[in-house]
């Protein structure tokens, strides 16, 4: 039988979502997101990019305004309303210094305890290949998650450090450790998913909504064999 899943931390008041596209966050973390901020949590999202590049037939020029209009709306379906983007060009986000600095200042910014992100591993569940940008942004995620803290790296990155991280979780990861029950949420994920509506239409021919609730249903319900029947959104948590 495999291990069962612990609960995440409950005390921590606030937490800063970084990843590298719109839409990333909504298959399947969001509905963890709406059940925080019905907690009286405090959330902001980060995206790297636009997500510019992710659909085939509108060109990156309108794809972005787009997409990004599709994020606001989506992140404050699950009560979200800060929503920032960074600007590097979706498709070829590159780990580095520079992108490195930019996590970090965005850190000390928003002092979150918490810090989630998406599966930064090779693979999704050792039988998809993961793509380059969410490798890259995962692990500066990390890396940042102690630049933002040492007033030596980066000194003229934002305001002043921030040591306070305590935890950096990873959705989707292929070895979680935690989850969060989203019996009560569930269906605001569905809803803050369909946001993403110009993505989704482009993406497969099901209909959108039908296409939103199966994939977000059997991920929980997946979950839930680890995490006492529960539906649930599972993380991979490091402590820091």
């Amino acid at each position: 039988m495999a291990e069962q899943l612990a609960p995440m931390p409950q005390d921590w008041r606030r937490a800063l979502a970084i990843v590298a596209h719109p839409d990333d966050l909504e298959y399947g973390c969001a509905s963890a997101v709406a059940s925080w901020t019905a907690e009286g949590r405090e959330v902001a999202y980060l995206l790297v990019t636009r997500g510019e590049a992710g659909i085939d037939t509108v060109d990156p020029a309108k794809a972005g305004p787009l997409r990004e209009r599709e994020q606001r709306a989506s992140a404050a379906v699950v009560g979200v309303e800060q929503v920032e983007f960074l600007d590097h060009p979706d498709g070829v986000i590159e780990y580095g210094l520079p992108l490195r600095r930019d996590l970090a200042a965005a850190i000390r910014r928003h002092r979150p305890e918490l810090l989630i992100t998406l599966n930064f591993g090779d693979t999704w569940g050792g039988r998809y290949w993961n793509t380059p940008d969410h490798r890259a942004v995962g692990r500066a995620v990390l890396d940042a998650a102690g630049d933002a803290g040492n007033r030596w790296i980066f000194p003229d990155a934002g305001p002043e450090p921030w040591d306070g991280v305590r935890w950096v979780a990873v959705a989707g990861a292929d070895e979680p450790t935690h989850a969060v029950d989203v019996t009560d949420t569930l269906e605001v994920g569905v809803r803050s998913l369909l946001e993403h509506r110009a993505y989704i239409e482009a993406l497969t021919d099901e209909n959108p909504e039908a296409y939103c609730r199966a994939f977000l249903e059997g991920v929980a319900r997946q979950a839930a064999e680890r995490f006492g029947g529960r539906p649930a959104v599972t993380f991979q948590l490091f402590a820091r």
